[in-house]
């Protein structure tokens, strides 16, 4: 919400959404550095390749956990799936129970590149938490996971309506 100046003038300049967008920007421009060395072209096929490379470690990954991991449509993770399977990073196997289901699976390319991937976020991670104490941190993840939810639940509730329209 916009706070006011003593002239009742809106002051956005420093909006939680607006932060959050900014803070956004510079992540996907930081997290791009080195984009040619491994060829992900987007933060998001970094991210996602990276969550397929070890999540797969522990057990099958599908399209459908992708998208709640992050909390993307259906059509961005398939984008996204396509892209990361054209570039050989992964592939698509059919399930034996279900022939529709796909799992994914990393490649040998995406994983000469697990390390740098990896490197490259908790780069990122230390950064971000650069002169910020634990305390102030742990606050940090908490609010930001309360808004998280209480977006998903406005984006659920608007569905409903839409579904019973």
């Amino acid at each position: 919400m916009c706070s006011s100046d003593n002239k009742g003038t809106p002051d956005c300049g420093h909006d939680v959404g607006r932060l959050i967008n900014t803070l956004s920007h510079q992540l996907k421009r930081q997290m791009c550095v080195q984009e040619e060395e491994d060829s992900l072209t987007t933060n998001m096929q970094r991210l996602v390749l990276h969550y397929i490379l070890f999540q797969s470690l522990q057990r099958d990954i599908y399209q459908k956990d992708v998208e709640k991991e992050f909390q993307i449509r259906r059509s961005t993770a398939t984008g996204t799936l396509q892209i990361l399977e054209k570039n050989g990073f992964i592939t698509r196997e059919p399930v034996k129970q279900d022939a529709r289901l796909k799992k994914l699976m990393p490649t040998e390319k995406a994983k000469a590149v697990r390390q740098h991937i990896l490197d490259n976020i908790r780069y990122v991670e230390e950064l971000l938490a650069k002169d910020i104490p634990e305390e102030k941190l742990t606050v940090c993840r908490e609010v930001l996971m309360q808004m998280s939810e209480n977006l998903s639940g406005d984006e659920k509730r608007r569905e409903e309506i839409t579904d019973h329209e």
